[in-house]
This record gives C-alpha cells, structure tokens and sequence, in this order.
C-alpha cells in the first residue's frame, strides 16, 4: 500500500456535503474491499469471562499490537447503539502505568464489580448499565508499556516516556485502525483521564499533523475528552493551595502567609526562604491525613492482593488510620481501595487471563497500577499542545471532580483561561433527575474555516478521577456531550 493517499479515499464527506446516505454506505463498503485482504487481525472475540453469569452482551475483543518492541493490549468494545455511526475513542487510563481494565470497571464500561456479596474466591461481575459504550465504540489501550498486560520483548524497549509513549500509542491506533477499517469512516476521539491529561493531546496533536500531511490511512478525527487531566505539573503543584483554601483545609491566615513568603510559588523553594518553608510545613500537616483522590472519603494504604498480612497488622497497630477496612456491606467501616483489591484478583486469575487472550508469561503479575515503571516525565506541560489544537476546528470536553486534590479544578480552569478562548455559554449547574449535577461553561474558538469548542464541567463531590465516584452521571454527561446536545 501506498503510504499517503488523497483525504478522500477516507473521508465522511459524502453525507456531509448532502450526498445520500445509500452512497456513503457504498463507498464504506468500497473502502473495506480494498483494505480487509492487506488486514492481519490481532484481536480475539470475548464471548464469556469468568465471573459474569452467561454471554457477554456486547461485542468483547482483546488482543495486542505490535508496536517496535513493545506489544501493546486492549480490550476493545463496540457500540450498543450503531457501531457504523457512532464515534470510536481511544482511551488511556492515567498513572502513569494504570491499566485501562480500572477505566471499564470502575468508570465509564459496561462491567462492575459485585461488591456487595463478595465473600472471597473469585470477584462476581455483573452488567452495569450507564456504560458510555452504549454509544460510542471504545479502545481500552494498556499504556505505557509494563501497564497491565502490555510488555516488551526486550530489556530495552520497557524504557519509556510521555513522548515515547504518546508515539507509541499513535502508532498503535494508526495500525489498530488498519485492522479494523470499518472503523476508519466513523468519528474519531482521543480520551483520557488522570496522568493521559499528558498523553491525550500529544496524541491528538499527531493524528491532526498527520492528516494534514496526508499520510495514510486519513484518520477521521473529531476531538478529545479529558476527566480530571494532569495538563502542567507547577501550575497543578501550585493549584493544590488555593484549592485547600477554597476547600476550608488551612486558614485563612496561613493561606495568606504562604501568598506572601513563597510569593505564590510552592515548587522548589528556597531553603533560605524560611519563612515559606515554615508555612509549607504548616499546610503539609494539615492535609497529608487526607486521602487527596477525593477529600471527603477515607485515607488507607495503597491496595495489593500481595500486601503482607504481618505487615498490614504491624501497620495498622502503629497507625491505626493507614490500613484497609472492611467491604462494603459494612458502610461505617467502607474503603474505596477494597474495590481495588477486587480487581487484582480477578485480573490474576489464571482463567480470566485465558478468558481474555493474554499471552502466558508475558507479565509475571498484573497489577491495576504499576508504580515501578521505568518511565520519564519529559513532557512538563501540554498547554501550548491545547493552545495548538484550538485552531483545529475540535470539539473537547474537560471534566473535574470538584473535591479532588490530586489535579484541582483550580488547575484546569487556570489553564483553559490561558488558552484566551471566547465564553459562549455562561457558568450555569447541569442537572441529572433534577439535580445539580455539577457547573459547566462553554467556549469558542474561530479560526480561518475552522471553529473550536470546549466545554468544561465540574462534578459535583467528585473524586479523581470523577465517573469512578459519580458513574450514573457522568454517563448522562457524555451521552448529552457526544450528540451535541448542552450539558
């Protein structure tokens, strides 16, 4: 094949510029004749998965791309609406190195976990309802490299970085995509939350300098989704105090003591700044018994099938707040890390893995987040990347938990004010069955032919990332967002 081709051979235009409908299905059908005999596929159809009583219902497919020396995983499930009109996305998980199995079951899929009735052995699954895959076909992407079941099949291809990892995983779409091209004339997103607050637009950003030079296949892109997204890491630092502030965690006093002494800068102080470092010391011990992922929850130790008993009781006996509490039928004692701990032994089970198609061997233990990565933060912000992208003519969506202190609102609302875009629909709630469901705000771009938009929303008492605390309504602000309709 030839490696740039004109726009049209993958283009949606037909329909857009008032062709009828039969034609584009024809020029589909034309499009996958000449692509499925050059297809090799890599993936496998999930029929059944242990755990979830009978068949699946909806389309299951896991597998791995090649990507230099890395194998990339993915779970990848269809549209239960119209997978030939719905959009695709991509999707990162954040971390860096969680997987994007935490993204299905605790966020935005069709699966949870059983909770309430778990009394050992394997984790029960059941369907969950308000999944955004009823509308829209998702590519669940294990990355970086060591993230999940993704490996490398050398020692030095487990080294990685944000930019390494952002090509990598470009280049995994592009061939995804090849291999399923019946997927190519359908709208296409890049979505993320957490850390992929890095990735996703460097993503982005080469998908749109690709198509413009026209190198092969066209990607039909559409825009970008970001939920709680890591997008400048001293504007996020820095955000963290006013964010405690606003959140009643210091005083009004020290808030303005640390104004002044660090001179509103809280990022690698001067140690002969006395003054701001004892107010920091101050601020650090008002808030590090927090559990910073959603203020208003727990604090317990990080979950692992593997922790050690001796260690967990040594622990909880010398501090007795650092250790996990009981499931979830017992609500007074509930830790939002027993549903992790779920997800470590259904993912470790020998039969799940066989279930989903993972090579043996290739990952000695799946971990949901993998914290011994041998990975590089070389990418420190990505607002210029946004700045880029808003003369594209995209359409973007960025959510907040409004109570999470790991990426404050206060970040992103102070990085899209940077971007100097144009309010076209005022701070207002959005409601979910009548409810304030969280604030949102609307904004505009023109430029040459090309018009961008990006709407902000808060979640009210989210966490980070928010559809993991609120699932039933973020679910209800996608589907809205997805078909253009206002939050």
């Amino acid at each position: 094949m030839a490696s740039q081709v004109p726009k049209l051979l993958t283009s949606t235009s037909f329909t857009a510029c008032g062709a009828p409908k039969w034609l584009s299905y024809c020029w589909r059908l034309l499009l996958l004749l000449v692509l499925l005999p050059h297809v090799a596929f890599s993936g496998q159809i999930v029929k059944y998965l242990p755990g979830f009583d009978g068949e699946l219902p909806f389309k299951l497919e896991t597998g791995y791309v090649s990507v230099g020396d890395s194998e990339l995983f993915y779970y990848f499930i269809e549209s239960q609406g119209d997978p030939q009109e719905d959009p695709i996305f991509l999707w990162l998980t954040g971390g860096p190195g969680c997987s994007s199995f935490s993204g299905i079951i605790y966020e935005i899929g069709p699966l949870e976990f059983d909770i309430n009735r778990y009394k050992g052995g394997l984790p029960k699954l059941k369907y969950y309802p308000y999944a955004w895959t009823k509308t829209a076909s998702f590519i669940f992407l294990d990355a970086p490299v060591g993230t999940g079941f993704s490996y490398s099949r050398t020692p030095q291809g487990w080294l990685t970085s944000d930019s390494e990892s952002a090509e990598q995983s470009y280049q995994f779409l592009r061939q995804w995509l090849l291999e399923h091209p019946q997927y190519l004339l359908v709208q296409l997103f890049i979505g993320g939350d957490s850390y992929s607050g890095i990735t996703v637009p460097l993503i982005t950003q080469k998908v749109v300098e690709a198509n413009e030079a026209m190198v092969y296949p066209y990607l039909n892109l559409k825009g970008y989704l970001l939920g709680s997204p890591a997008t400048d890491q001293l504007l996020n630092a820095n955000a963290k105090i006013i964010f405690a502030h606003r959140m009643a965690l210091i005083s009004d006093q020290l808030y303005e003591k640390l104004k002044t002494s660090c001179n509103d800068s809280y990022v690698d102080v001067d140690p002969s700044n006395t003054a701001c470092v004892a107010a920091l010391g101050t601020y650090e011990m008002c808030i590090k018994d927090l559990y910073t992922n959603d203020i208003l929850e727990p604090s317990c130790v990080f979950a692992s099938h593997r922790e050690n008993p001796e260690t967990v009781r040594r622990s909880a006996k010398e501090n007795p707040k650092n250790f996990i509490l009981s499931p979830p039928r017992i609500p007074e004692l509930w830790c939002r890390n027993f549903n992790y701990v779920l997800a470590y032994v259904w993912s470790n089970n020998l039969e799940v893995q066989d279930a989903l198609h993972v090579r043996k061997g290739a990952v000695s233990t799946w971990q949901r987040c993998n914290q011994t990565l041998s990975y590089t933060k070389d990418v420190q912000s990505v607002i210029d990347v946004h700045r880029y992208l808003s003369n594209k003519g995209l359409e973007v969506l960025v959510q907040n938990g409004d109570r999470d202190m790991v990426v404050p609102f206060v970040a992103t609302q102070t990085w899209i004010k940077s971007l100097n875009l144009t309010i076209s629909d005022e701070w207002r709630p959005w409601f979910v069955d009548g409810q304030v469901a969280g604030y949102t705000r609307k904004y505009v771009k023109y430029s040459q032919n090309a018009t961008f938009y990006l709407t902000y929303a808060t979640v009210k008492g989210g966490g980070h990332t928010a559809p993991e605390y609120y699932r039933r309504e973020c679910y209800d602000m996608f589907q809205r967002w997805i078909h253009y309709y206002p939050l």
